[in-house]
């Protein structure tokens, strides 16, 4: 893993100690992870930290972030990063999320958005479209991680991992990554039934990124979940699955950047 090291950062939230990369200037941006964790080295970081202040951390359970006692689900994460909010005193956020990071994201935002402008989720689980005999979401347990990356990548290759050469640090982190997603997300799986009813509750502009090679997930899923957020764009990108972020960095942080200026008025784009 290359990355400088001024840009990993730790902070305690309610005696929780939390690892994160920050780094870059101007408005927030909160990058919220899916369940296979974050690499601080990441290009998307990089990309997205050229259009603000980016504030990227590893959920707690995940990386070298500490998980608080109690904490079994994502609506309890969601109190988590509403509180690092307040602690950081951060306004006008833009917050974007991938896959459960996105889940995560919408439960932030039915909760409130008085610290939050403009909500972008991309390739999102958390709700429940189908009908009680219909699977909408692939069962990630179910498979082996070469069928995973089959299904998650447009190119499988981006995928593939050699743990047993992996530095300790990191395949430790991705033992973690893989636990604490089960304990969040097992049961009902990657859903909160109570998630989609409250929708409606986030009112600020909101942009659906799909990567269009997930077969996690359908394009049909996605459709549906934006369209019970009043207002929200729907936007694909190519060459990209499940983790859009990952297989295609620029595009998805020229989406992003692109969307955050559209929202921005046009006297405080000439400052």
């Amino acid at each position: 893993m290359s990355v400088t090291t001024d840009a990993i950062t730790s902070l305690v939230v309610n005696g929780v100690n939390l690892e994160m990369v920050d780094r870059g200037q101007g408005r927030p941006i909160l990058f919220l992870h899916p369940g296979i964790g974050i690499d601080p080295a990441a290009p998307v970081l990089g990309a997205l930290a050229r259009g603000g202040r980016l504030i990227a951390p590893s959920h707690p359970g995940f990386g070298g972030s500490q998980l608080p006692k109690g904490m079994t689900s994502v609506d309890d994460l969601s109190y988590f990063y509403l509180d690092l909010l307040e602690q950081l005193d951060l306004r006008d956020v833009m917050v974007v999320g991938v896959g459960i990071g996105a889940w995560l994201a919408a439960e932030i935002a039915v909760k409130t958005t008085e610290r939050i402008s403009q909500l972008v989720m991309a390739n999102a689980v958390g709700i429940k479209v189908g009908d009680r005999e219909t699977r909408d979401i692939v069962d990630i347990w179910a498979i082996m991680p070469d069928q995973f990356n089959e299904l998650a990548y447009f190119d499988p290759q981006a995928g593939k991992r050699d743990y047993k050469t992996l530095p300790d640090a990191e395949a430790a982190a991705a033992a973690r990554n893989r636990e604490a997603t089960a304990r969040l997300a097992w049961s009902p799986y990657m859903h909160n039934p109570k998630l989609k009813g409250r929708l409606h509750r986030i009112r600020i502009p909101t942009l659906f990124l799909w990567g269009t090679a997930d077969r996690i997930l359908s394009e049909p899923y996605g459709h549906a979940y934006c369209s019970a957020i009043a207002g929200a764009r729907f936007e694909t990108i190519e060459r990209a699955g499940h983790f859009p972020h990952l297989e295609q960095p620029e595009e998805f942080a020229r989406r992003v950047l692109a969307f955050a200026n559209a929202g921005v008025p046009a006297k405080a784009k000439a400052r």
